[in-house]
């Protein structure tokens, strides 16, 4: 069963409290609307014509057959929206010279809405179809006719790079979007020169696909009397939708688009990103002076929204014989797909290699990025993105380090670890880790895993015809995006702080409104705990709000695990402005001096004198009334905060796992599987649990099963779920959890990211424990995914 024993950090008020949460009555009924269920009157529906080849030349298209067929309203091509701009790419790798399409305003470009000379990869959106049903849309697109010239199809990153590869844009010479690096080259690799030991490995972190169960969706929705646009969209931003639509792509003023994310049924990263859709819903709307909807399917989402990972390593690290690691050291090719998706450069080369080192103190490190345009779906986000390639590296690599010279991996990492008395610590490559005490996170992993009695276990496991190993992975992940000004160093052209409002009606009850959205991370509970511990109201008093672009404070949406470490934090501070107000205006209604104000419990009284007070519903009528109150104090209670951090946030934490191979079979079932996390002072364990189990499952998946398959003519040959293995519930076992409390001093709450931490470590953590059931064979490295097709052929002597 899931057991968590780690430390409370409550203190007697709501935070800490392992709540339930409001959202999921109505999701357990089926009652939430997601943009599939938005039907306004007079909706049209969009299909979209994505390209049936990687790479071609389009010839000819040809419509009038689709346009004539019954219920189709308008067809359209690249031809219609000349006066539209491309969707541009806002996280260029930063401080390095990068090549991008253009864009009109001298920003990266990425794609058109619709292409109509190149086709760059399978699913390249052509054309679209406009009418009355789905059904009628979708037989509308079979009519279209489309001759191509076929070109040559690369799929590597390693692969565009070498000379006489295909190339994709003009703009873009030998397909190098950027050379990025980090770290201090020539220290590293004179410390791996003059090393006792060094040890080497090809990895391959292969490409994988987002799989949310709610695919994308938009609903576009134009109002001719006043010009203004309203987007229905599954996205996890949807102020800076707003921005990059309105300014960057149509061309409108801002005031005149609205964005409104309804309920978002998981994103793992994909849904932060500019779609062609989203910007074709609304010009088709206002053609048609109606709405139109577009709803796309599983198969549909794995040809065209963001994939994730997809970096080919070199990695090299050198030690002492006596386990100290000196340098670390990485060449990464990293295949960025057909076009630069909104930030998908960034997640390449900075979230990946600033990360390398992980927990240990290592003397010197550098990492190289090669960032390449391929003829397969764009890169972007999945969760754990950049932090989780890294860890893999690494923690691959320490365990070929411990095998080398003869020590028990567990006692390599244990030499290595930053110690507590160094934090803040500067990695050396580009991250300063804001706090932590590893050594105890790590230790209460090994104990909970039973690793000192793995031997037995493994000679039981042998005797029922099954090999058992164990593997430790740890990981420290960036997250908390922000402060703004180290992200504009990084190449992110935009800022990362958060916002929140705080209203009091006059009968008691808060209303929250956050600039943040969720795509199911229960923000409607933990924001509303946030405000009443800090105002010292029942949660039951408070209504959170968010998604909508007119009701909300401008935000930056929800990405990088930083809602509880950036919003709940705006959150806490906006509501110390409302107790601060309620401090000096009960000054005025106790009469007394302002320093004999106590607020306490959501109420004030005097000093020594508990019967002159003020609930908070009676300071709530009494700001609304506004009388009596001094000039210098506004009536109403209304605020807003806007939190940019000082620095990010460094959550870690260690995973042990335990397998089981058939030597039979070659299947490998993952028995025992513990984590301990860190992410600082928690909100809503309950919460926060939840997230950590999805995340390993997720990081179980890419270990054990998921890949984006694509052939020799980029065909994505894995695009639905008969062909792509998600794991289910009988794949993974049940956790053990626990978790230290490391707070961060870089916000007022202590907190670290939670929401996809747990993705990182486990990739590492079973291909360790496979390699290390294995290893009497001589086994040392098996690329993911490790299926039982695979792990037989190693058993067999095959490849590995």
């Amino acid at each position: 069963m899931t057991t968590v024993t780690g430390e409370s950090t409550t203190d007697g008020g709501v935070l800490g409290r392992p709540l339930d949460s409001r959202e999921d009555p109505q999701l357990l009924r089926g009652e939430a609307v997601y943009v599939a269920d938005i039907d306004l009157p007079g909706t049209a529906h969009m299909a979209i014509l994505g390209s049936p080849v990687a790479h071609a030349k389009i010839l000819s298209i040809e419509t009038k057959a689709a346009e004539q067929l019954p219920g189709v309203l308008k067809v359209a091509t690249a031809a219609d929206f000349t006066d539209v701009m491309p969707l541009p790419c806002i996280w260029i790798p930063g401080g390095v010279e990068s090549h991008f399409p253009p864009h009109p305003y001298g920003l990266p470009g990425a794609r058109p809405v619709l292409t109509g000379d190149t086709v760059r990869h399978v699913g390249d959106p052509i054309a679209v179809v406009v009418a009355e049903t789905p059904r009628q849309a979708a037989a509308a697109l079979a009519a279209i006719s489309v001759e191509y010239e076929p070109l040559p199809v690369v799929t590597r990153a390693d692969e565009a790079l070498a000379e006489g590869a295909p190339q994709l844009h003009e703009a873009v010479p030998g397909n190098l979007n950027a050379y990025w690096t980090c770290g201090d080259k020539d220290r590293t690799d004179a410390a791996i020169a003059r090393a006792e030991v060094t040890v080497e490995l090809d990895l391959v972190n292969q490409r994988t696909i987002n799989s949310p169960i709610e695919p994308r969706g938009a609903v576009g929705d134009y109002n001719a009397a006043t010009g203004e646009y309203t987007l229905y969209a599954s996205t996890q931003g949807p102020h800076n939708h707003r921005f990059l639509l309105s300014a960057l792509v149509l061309g409108i003023p801002f005031n005149k688009l609205r964005v409104i994310a309804p309920t978002v049924g998981g994103s793992f990263g994909t849904k932060g990103y500019l779609y062609p859709d989203m910007a074709l819903v609304l010009l088709l709307s206002k053609a048609l002076g109606r709405p139109v909807k577009w709803v796309d399917t599983r198969t549909g989402l794995m040809n065209s929204t963001v994939q994730g990972r997809d970096h080919r390593q070199h990695v090299t690290l050198a030690g002492t014989r006596d386990g100290r690691i000196t340098a670390v050291r990485c060449t990464s090719y990293a295949n960025l797909g057909a076009y630069p998706s909104t930030i998908g450069p960034g997640v390449a080369t900075a979230l990946m290699g600033r990360s390398i080192t992980g927990m240990y103190e290592v003397e010197a490190a550098f990492c190289e990025v090669y960032a390449a345009f391929t003829n397969t779906v764009s890169l972007g986000a999945q969760r754990g993105s950049g932090r989780a390639e890294a860890a893999f590296l690494m923690e691959r690599l320490v365990d070929r380090y411990a095998a080398e010279i003869g020590m028990d991996p567990a006692e390599v990492r244990r030499r290595n670890l930053v110690p507590k008395e160094k934090f803040p610590y500067d990695n050396g490559l580009g991250w300063t880790y804001d706090s932590g005490n590893y050594a105890p996170n790590f230790e209460r992993a090994l104990e909970l895993a039973g690793y000192a009695d793995l031997p037995a276990r493994k000679a039981a496991a042998r005797a029922r015809g099954k090999r058992l190993g164990a593997g430790i992975a740890t990981y420290v992940a960036i997250c908390g995006v922000g402060p703004s000004t180290r992200m504009s160093k990084e190449g992110m052209l935009g800022g990362t702080w958060e916002s929140a409002n705080i209203r009091v009606h006059p009968t008691g009850e808060v209303a929250v409104t956050v600039g943040s959205a969720s795509t199911g991370q229960s923000h409607g509970t933990v924001f509303a705990m946030v405000a009443a511990d800090e105002l010292g109201i029942d949660p039951a008093q408070v209504q959170v709000y968010e998604g909508d672009t007119l009701k909300a404070p401008y935000g930056q949406g929800t990405y990088g695990s930083r809602s509880y470490s950036m919003a709940a934090p705006a959150v806490a501070l906006t509501a110390r402005k409302i107790k601060a107000k309620l401090v000096k205006a009960g000054a005025v209604f106790l009469g007394v001096p302002e320093d004999r104000v106590v607020y306490e419990n959501g109420g004030v009284h005097e000093a020594g004198n508990p019967e002159n007070a003020k609930t908070f519903s009676e300071l709530a009528m009494a700001m609304w009334y506004g009388w009596g109150l001094p000039p210098e104090i506004e009536p109403a209670l209304d605020e807003t905060t806007h939190f940019d951090p000082p620095d990010f946030n460094y959550p870690f934490g260690t995973h042990v796992a335990v397998v089981e191979i058939d030597e039979l079979t070659g299947e490998t079932e993952v028995v025992d599987y513990t984590a301990v996390d860190d992410a600082g002072n928690i909100g809503n364990p309950k919460i926060v649990d939840g997230q950590i189990e999805g995340s390993i499952v997720h990081g179980l998946g890419q270990a054990l099963m998921e890949a984006a398959e694509y052939d020799e003519n980029g065909i994505l040959v894995s695009s639905d779920l008969t062909a792509y293995a998600l794991p289910r519930a009988a794949d993974v076992p049940f956790f053990t959890l626990d978790r230290t409390v490391t707070p961060s001093p870089h916000n007022p709450l202590g907190a670290k990211g939670a929401g996809e931490i747990a993705t990182v470590p486990p990739a590492a953590a079973v291909v360790n424990a496979v390699v290390d059931a294995l290893a009497d064979l001589g086994v040392t490295h098996i690329d993911m995914p490790l299926t039982p097709e695979k792990v037989w052929r190693v058993l067999e002597g095959g490849d590995r």
